[in-house]
């Protein structure tokens, strides 16, 4: 057993069997929510613990560095504007957008562990791309779901004392993070739209996935993507997604999207992960049905959360690329710390 699968196994038995339990969402019922649980858009097969333990038997898992000491990217710049659109890849599912003068967190973490204890669980394997007191002004932080690896209360408690930034969830997760000491979450239904302010306005999406922080409370708030739309463009967040048909219903109401934000790692065993993860193939093909000019790969090389190996997702995104004809510059996979302006869509549609 490996450095991390010890501590995993130890977190996975926790969260499954019904420790750290998150507060459960209690309201009207809708197409995709029944009065007690969330579903998604399609019947999703989700794994429980006898699965769980089936997986640990059987795995091979792939190789991951025990720690890479790594140097910070360059600081971002405060802001940009004047239809400029700028994307930064800290690590894992943590991106710093910034467009019409607004700078925008997605489901971020800069703690070392991904868990719900200090001493097990997923363990980072690199530093931050972007040192913590690097960031520019923080004015929004989205969160996909309530997973360890996505809604890290740490990070938004230093967020909140740092930067005082609404933090927009999926329903249900608005009471967990005001228990936590976070003051201004905003709980959001898929296609719920606010305004962020200078004319850029930021929609809950579906994607297919679940929530929980522990076995009681399994699918008791809501996942979500987000499209954030604004002078500049429209930028679609996908959060963790295995592949559905809400791509095609993302691409058909906010088109022409600039940019895309594609998960590419944690996505073997295929048996295990494809209902809630997608394949660095599946993510090619959403990336060619979302029809944005670029796409940028996350939720990779950070922490080891399944079989998948460090290395794994880079390799075959670009096989995937090769095999269905998708130009690799149109998918780009960014350097940890690396801050990259995206082309207006008139310039990459030519490109």
């Amino acid at each position: 057993m490996g450095r991390w699968a010890g501590g995993l196994w130890v977190v996975g038995a926790l969260v499954l069997t019904g420790c750290f339990a998150a507060p459960v969402y209690q309201g009207p019922k809708s197409d995709h929510f029944d009065g007690e649980t969330f579903s998604n858009q399609v019947p999703t097969e989700t794994k429980g613990f006898e699965d769980f333990l089936r997986w640990r038997r059987t795995r091979v898992a792939g190789n991951w560095p025990e720690w890479i000491d790594a140097e910070p990217g360059p600081a971002p710049p405060e802001r940009v504007a004047d239809g400029r659109l700028r994307v930064t890849f800290v690590n894992h599912s943590t991106l710093l957008v910034q467009m019409d003068g607004l700078n925008i967190l997605t489901d971020p973490i800069w703690s070392d562990r991904t868990s719900p204890l200090s001493w097990a669980g997923p363990e980072r394997v690199r530093p931050p791309g972007i040192r913590f007191e690097d960031l520019p002004p923080i004015d929004a932080v989205i969160i996909s779901h309530n997973h360890y690896d996505h809604l890290d209360i740490p990070t938004l408690q230093e967020i909140e004392r740092v930067h005082d930034a609404p933090v927009y969830a999926g329903l249900g997760n608005a009471a967990f993070l005001d228990s936590e000491g976070i003051s201004s979450p905003v709980d959001m239904d898929w296609w719920d739209t606010i305004e962020l302010g200078k004319g850029v306005e930021l929609t809950a999406v579906p994607c297919q996935h679940f929530s929980g922080r522990g076995i009681s409370d399994r699918n008791k708030t809501l996942w979500m993507g987000f499209v954030i739309k604004g002078p500049s463009g429209a930028v679609y967040f996908a959060g963790d997604t295995g592949y559905g048909p809400h791509f095609e219903e993302i691409a058909e109401r906010f088109a022409p999207l600039r940019l895309s934000i594609l998960p590419i790692g944690a996505y073997k065993p295929a048996d295990f992960m494809s209902p809630i993860h997608v394949s660095p193939a599946e993510s090619v093909q959403a990336h060619q049905v979302l029809g944005a000019p670029v796409s940028v790969g996350m939720h990779f090389g950070t922490f080891p959360l399944a079989d998948d190996g460090f290395e794994d997702p880079i390799k075959d995104l670009k096989r995937a690329l090769n095999e269905q004809s998708v130009p690799e510059e149109s998918f780009w996979v960014l350097d940890f710390g690396e801050g990259r302006e995206v082309p207006p869509l008139e310039t990459a549609s030519n490109q």
